[in-house]
């Protein structure tokens, strides 16, 4: 049974010794399991419990901006109703994004001499692009490895489960600081300087911009609805927010998604080894297809006939 304003007393402490004094709102261990499962369902993330003081910060918000009292009656809002706008708050709110330009830099070189080998057009997949640096630097990495010319026909597919991130990467803006450490190349190459009452900001050029298309996607979902293949596809630092089943899921969903001789990016912390059978490591944290290094896995779409279509024809 969930709990209640009037829960006993046991549940009552529990919040007290948990830190929780001086709130807007009581906050249980039954209100942070509900949450949980809740967001495990939806989302695929296994929250763990050092995190219930970032869940009780982020989801306080929305029960101010419902006008709500108590987390349990936002909880049940939330299942009642089958709000997808609230549902879609809900997730943005405990959804992590930590990126940068370059982050993880050893990958962009691998990438880059990866690329130059491949048939022609170049698709990338960038799975998690939160606010827009991971797949923006892969643009980055395809035209400096491809040259301007070749590179106008590689494309790079952003996705993320959080809309709000989504916007923020469309919109290609940051601050100047978020760029500093890159190298004056290539800040004069690929990002343009903002003056006047944008000054200390930087936009990306529209070409690069051009590169990427941006769309959600919940990496949890049975059916991706994608149509096409991509030479390499980036999940970085994602996998660490979901238990192994999940994990294996999301990875059974790549494998028909990447071209043959394809790799797999994944993040520093994150070792798909024990996970699935698909992938095998190729080199720090990349990964290649079982079926491409033995020969012995399954049969591509692409040697089955179904072609890799524009990213125009991309739905998801």
């Amino acid at each position: 049974m969930m709990a209640t304003r009037a829960e006993p007393r046991p549940e009552r402490a529990d919040a007290v010794r948990s830190g929780d004094q001086g709130r807007d709102f009581e906050f249980t261990s039954a209100d942070f399991a509900r949450i949980r499962e809740l967001i495990h369902r939806s989302a695929g993330i296994s929250l763990s419990d050092h995190k219930r003081d970032m869940a009780y910060s982020r989801l306080a918000r929305r029960l101010r901006a419902r006008g709500l009292e108590t987390f349990k009656s936002y909880l049940d809002l939330l299942e009642s109703a089958n709000d997808p706008a609230e549902w879609e708050a809900f997730t943005n709110a405990l959804t992590t994004n930590l990126t940068a330009f370059f982050r993880e830099a050893h990958h962009f070189p691998i990438l880059a001499e990866f690329v130059k080998k491949r048939s022609s057009p170049v698709s990338v997949w960038c799975s998690a692009a939160s606010t827009g640096e991971e797949p923006y630097s892969i643009a980055m990495t395809l035209i400096e490895a491809l040259g301007d010319s070749a590179a106008r026909s590689a494309t790079v597919l952003a996705t993320d489960i959080d809309t709000q991130v989504l916007a923020k990467a469309e919109a290609g803006t940051y601050q100047f600081d978020q760029v500093k450490h890159l190298s004056p190349e290539r800040l004069k190459r690929f990002f343009l300087r903002g003056t006047g009452a944008h000054a200390g900001m930087v936009k990306v050029r529209p070409e690069v911009r051009a590169m990427v298309r941006f769309a959600q996607l919940n990496l949890t979902d049975r059916d991706y609805a994608l149509r096409s293949q991509f030479d390499a596809i980036f999940c970085r630092n994602v996998m660490i927010y979901f238990d192994k089943p999940t994990q294996s899921h999301v990875l059974s969903r790549f494998e028909p998604l990447v071209k043959p001789g394809g790799l797999l990016f994944a993040g520093h912390s994150e070792n798909f080894t024990y996970v699935t059978q698909a992938f095998r490591l190729r080199g720090q944290t990349v990964y290649e297809l079982t079926r491409d290094a033995s020969g012995t896995r399954g049969t591509s779409r692409a040697s089955s006939g179904i072609g890799a279509p524009a990213m125009g024809e991309v739905s998801v």
